[in-house]
């Protein structure tokens, strides 16, 4: 896992909720780091730099996908 690189940083342990699960269904390997740190102390996010999600270069497209999907939908207002 060393070659992983970040790809996002989320705030807080619910941010992340839907898109681990995106990331477990779709068979891609991932690593939220910081992810229990800041589950049992939220106050720490920003001390630590937030949960960063981790993927392999390889994925990155993939990923970047995923996340622009979620963002579109997140923000559409109906």
């Amino acid at each position: 896992m060393s070659e992983f690189q970040t790809i996002a940083i989320f705030n807080f342990p619910h941010e992340i909720i839907v898109l681990k699960s995106i990331l477990e269904h779709e068979h891609i390997p991932f690593l939220f780091q910081n992810e229990n740190l800041i589950s049992v102390n939220p106050m720490a996010s920003y001390a630590y730099g937030g949960i960063q999600l981790k993927v392999h270069p390889n994925d990155f497209e993939k990923v970047q996908e995923i996340l622009n999907n979620l963002i579109t939908k997140l923000t559409i207002v109906d």
